[in-house]
């Protein structure tokens, strides 16, 4: 995975994540207020958003190129991500991805902040998810 880098993307190239995700089908998108990175190589290969919320912040849109999963992306995306904020991160997954989460340093957690409560119990109509929490060192 050395030809990959990993960097806060400039909002004025938010065109080029949407691309991303929509070029794979991908249901992520970027909220106004995220802070986007990224993965590349000559082209983004992962994405993610990191929302500030109470007490840190909401990780979402995670979405590494099917061709480059398996390498380390998604786990060097997140660790570059985090190093640029302050607090815990929160994160709701499907619970097959559980294990790789832990790998990083997350845990379950049932008790979250009521902005991010509110919507697990929305999301959990139509999927099965569970929530995770990388609390603040």
């Amino acid at each position: 995975m050395p030809d990959v880098q990993f960097s806060n993307l400039p909002d004025v190239q938010r065109p080029l994540l949407e691309k991303f995700y929509r070029a794979y089908r991908s249901p992520m998108r970027a909220r106004g207020e995220a802070q986007v990175w990224v993965a590349r190589q000559a082209d983004i290969v992962g994405a993610l958003c990191l929302t500030p919320i109470a007490g840190g912040h909401w990780l979402t849109g995670l979405f590494v190129a099917p061709a480059e999963r398996g390498r380390g992306v998604a786990a060097g995306l997140i660790a570059a991500a985090l190093t640029s904020v302050e607090g815990n991160v929160w994160l709701f997954c499907e619970p097959e991805l559980r294990g790789f989460y832990q790998r990083i340093g997350f845990v379950e957690v049932q008790d979250l902040p009521q902005e991010l409560a509110g919507r697990l119990a929305r999301y959990r109509h139509t999927k099965p998810l569970i929530s995770l929490v990388r609390p603040a060192d």
